[in-house]
């Protein structure tokens, strides 16, 4: 697009998002922004927990179930 990279691209962005926004509405958005990443964040850690979690319950049902495969062959 006009020989315009990603970068500059954003920062046309930035430069339009002030002028037309702000500065007090642009802090705004950083701030919500900022607590959506927090958020994000908590949500995946938590995420992850239960998944270990779930992991750790199953593994001595796959033992059993390997154990009695290799019974069979």
């Amino acid at each position: 697009m006009f020989g315009l990279g990603i970068p500059e691209i954003a920062i046309i962005l930035l430069v339009l998002a002030i002028f037309f926004l702000g500065g007090e509405k642009i802090s705004e958005l950083a701030r919500g922004l900022g607590r959506f990443t927090g958020e994000f964040k908590k949500g995946k850690a938590e995420i992850e927990k239960e998944i270990q979690k779930a992991k750790k319950e199953l593994e001595p049902d796959v033992k059993d179930i390997k154990i009695k495969i290799n019974r069979k062959k």
